[in-house]
């Protein structure tokens, strides 16, 4: 049996890849949260014998964004790409899954396929660029023989989120909802099984080289047509408001002056809700890679998971 290797095992994506690979392989989690502590901005001295049928994923990251000081997402992602790539190096490990964003295409209306210009406009989105390069210069240093797989997804959504759709949920069922600026912002989404699912069989389609991949449901949703959908399958009456995005964002500027960005209220934040993440997923449909679930049976497996934990 191969070894699976997952750092960042603790978080959302790592919990569900776990779950899925556990029946057929020898999982090594490391997480900075968890007793097995391994900092993957430190170099990373794991024991034990690895080969080169082994597979690493990469899921560690400073991720929320805007929400910490720049220097940290370039330590944790570029200094924990270097460490992960030189502990293949040092294992003689082959096969990497790296978790990357679709933050290095920068914010803007354009739609984004894998084969537009990255031009991230944030830190965290030059870090996640910087990394992709990183792991992509391993692979080339054992061209016929590394395989690098580099996912890109959009929203990610499912069961232990505690994220976008857990919030944009909570805010329908209170009734207090509105649509911020407008109703057509664009928000590339995948459910987390999809997601899941989607690596491993692009994973095992090939046997050395780069592969890059949006990890979003073709096309993408407008964030009414997510909102309308939540709505269906829970049964909440769909919300029609619409708040005019000058307005919001002056109120944050005013609770930004008096400590509200502690709790995640500035401008940034309500800018970051009314520009589109208009990614492309049709390569991956392209390819004949196929999804289990899609948005509507996503939203409903994922509602009633949550139910049965009693979280809804």
């Amino acid at each position: 049996m191969d070894n699976t290797i997952i750092f960042g095992s603790k978080g959302f994506i790592g919990t569900h890849f776990i779950n899925t690979l556990k029946d057929n392989s020898r999982i090594f989690e490391f997480d900075i949260i968890s007793s097995n502590y391994e900092d993957v901005r430190k170099p990373i001295s794991i024991e034990g014998e690895f080969g080169h049928n082994d597979i690493i994923f990469n899921l560690a990251a400073i991720h929320r964004t805007p929400g910490h000081p720049d220097r940290e997402y370039f330590e944790t992602n570029i200094r924990g790409a270097e460490n992960v790539c030189e502990f293949a190096e040092k294992k003689g490990i082959n096969n990497i899954i790296f978790a990357s964003s679709i933050a290095p295409y920068g914010a803007s209306e354009e739609l984004k396929t894998e084969g537009t210009l990255p031009m991230p406009n944030s830190p965290y989105g030059i870090s996640k660029l910087t990394a992709e390069y990183i792991h992509k210069s391993w692979q080339l240093k054992g061209p016929q023989n590394r395989k690098l797989l580099i996912i890109r997804p959009g929203v990610v959504f499912g069961y232990g989120e505690n994220g976008n759709f857990t919030r944009l949920y909570n805010s329908l069922k209170k009734g207090t909802f509105f649509y911020p600026g407008r109703k057509d912002t664009v928000k590339a989404c995948i459910y987390v099984n999809d997601l899941v699912d989607l690596a491993l069989q692009i994973n095992s389609s090939f046997s050395h080289g780069v592969k890059l991949y949006n990890f979003t449901y073709e096309p993408a949703y407008t964030i009414q047509e997510i909102v309308e959908t939540i709505c269906m399958v829970t049964g909440i009456k769909p919300p029609k408001t619409v708040v005019s995005g000058k307005l919001l964002k002056a109120i944050a500027g005013c609770f930004e002056k008096v400590g509200g960005r502690k709790l995640g209220i500035h401008p940034e934040r309500v800018n970051k809700l009314m520009v589109s993440t208009n990614i492309c997923g049709k390569k991956i449909v392209e390819d004949g890679f196929s999804m289990k679930f899609g948005l509507h049976k996503g939203v409903k497996d994922w509602y009633l998971r949550c139910n049965q934990k009693g979280l809804f």
